[in-house]
This record gives structure tokens, sequence and C-alpha cells, in this order.
């Protein structure tokens, strides 16, 4: 249960085609008071419809899946649902469809060996714009954020890097208070952490991250930390 009894219940989607799964964790978080599970979709496809139809806060959405794949949805959603946050939930972290759901627009990445407590948090974690990844995740994104930074070039097979490192320059240049968040970010500090860090309100410094976010053409707080190497060479 949040710990703030007085704040509005979180509309929240679930999507995975395991029946067991879905169901178990609609169950899970449903239990929450402070949760609303306004409904389950066992596809991409129907995640989508279903999105637009309820117009949720969060998302935990599966990656692969018939019809349509998570990264599809996410990418669908995100766009036409801007104010709605995806949390990818998922046995699966090969290093392409870590990045895929990334650029997609997903705000955290977990792998459902995540407690129930991790889960929780991350859900509320997002809903306040900040990202998430679970440690193994966060392992991949942190090498490619030094294969960025080392310049290493792809290999024969195209294989690295996976993330956007070639993202198409700032239409404007980043000042150099942007310049000092940015760097945060990149080291995985949340809006108050930063905050805190540079002495600003809350609020401003979302406000300097959706900035940030439009210059460099990212889609999400974790694919702008990884242009962030990009953006520095």
């Amino acid at each position: 249960m949040g710990t703030d009894t007085a704040r509005q219940a979180l509309r929240l989607l679930i999507v995975d085609d395991q029946p067991l799964i879905r169901r178990g964790m609609a169950m899970m978080l449903a239990s929450e008071a402070d949760i609303d599970v306004v409904g389950q979709a066992a596809d991409g496809l129907e995640a989508i419809d279903m999105a637009l139809a309820t117009r949720p806060d969060v998302v935990v959405m599966d990656l692969q899946m018939p019809r349509a794949s998570g990264v599809v949805a996410t990418r669908e959603i995100t766009s036409r649902l801007p104010a709605t946050h995806i949390v990818v939930l998922t046995t699966y972290d090969d290093d392409e469809l870590v990045f895929e759901a990334i650029r997609a627009g997903a705000h955290a990445y977990l792998l459902k060996d995540a407690s129930e407590a991790e889960v929780l948090e991350t859900i509320w974690s997002v809903h306040r714009g900040d990202s998430r990844l679970s440690p193994a995740i966060a392992r991949k994104v942190m090498e490619q954020f030094r294969v960025f930074s080392a310049g290493v070039p792809s290999d024969e097979a195209g294989r690295a890097p996976t993330a956007p490192a070639h993202a198409p320059p700032p239409e404007e240049p980043l000042n150099d208070k942007e310049l000092r968040i940015l760097e945060l970010i990149s080291q995985g500090k949340s809006n108050k952490q930063i905050a805190a860090t540079v002495f600003l309100a809350e609020g401003t410094v979302k406000n300097y991250v959706s900035r940030i976010m439009d210059k460099l053409h990212a889609g999400s707080r974790v694919e702008l930390a990884l242009r962030a190497a990009a953006h520095r060479k």
C-alpha cells in the first residue's frame, strides 16, 4: 500500500499473454488500496485498444506476445497517450529487446524475478516521472554507455552499439545548467536527487529534463541517459 493515503488511485493496465501471470499480477496489484487495475490485455493489439479506452497512468507490459509485441504496443501507446508510462516486465534480457523497448518509450525495464516490493516501487516511481532498471538491465545500459563513451565501432554484424548513439544533433545547444542536469541523469539520479544537488525546485528540474529530452530527441529518461555519452563526443 502507498504511504500517502490522500493521493488519487493510480490507474493500471496489465499486459501479458500468459493468463496465470496476468491474473496473478492483477490480483496482487489490485489488493493495493491506492491502485486501480482498469484492465488486462493478452497481446499487443488488445493492449493498445484497452489503453486508448481506459487511459491508464501506468501499463505493466510484457514483450513477447502474439499479434503485436510489447515493443510495438509501447511505441503506439506512448505516442498516442504521452501521459501514460510503461513498465516493461519480462523474462527476456536480450540486449536488442532492452534497447528496442527503451527506444519505444518504456520508462522502466524489470525482469519477472523482481520482488513484489520492487514492482510496486517501480510503478509508483515511473508515475512520478522517474525511470527504473533492474540491476541486470542497468549493467547492460551502463555497458552501452561505456561503449559509446569509448567510441567503439560496430562489429561486422552491426551488433554494437544497439542503442541510439547517433541521434540527430540538438537544434539548440544545451546550456551549462542543462549539461549539468544531463550528467546527473546519466548517473541515474532522480529528479528529487538532482534538485538537491543543483539547488533547484523539483518542478524546475522536471521542466529542465523535458527541455533536454526535446533538444536531444530522446523518447524517455533511460534513452536520455544513453544519449548523454553521444552528446559529449
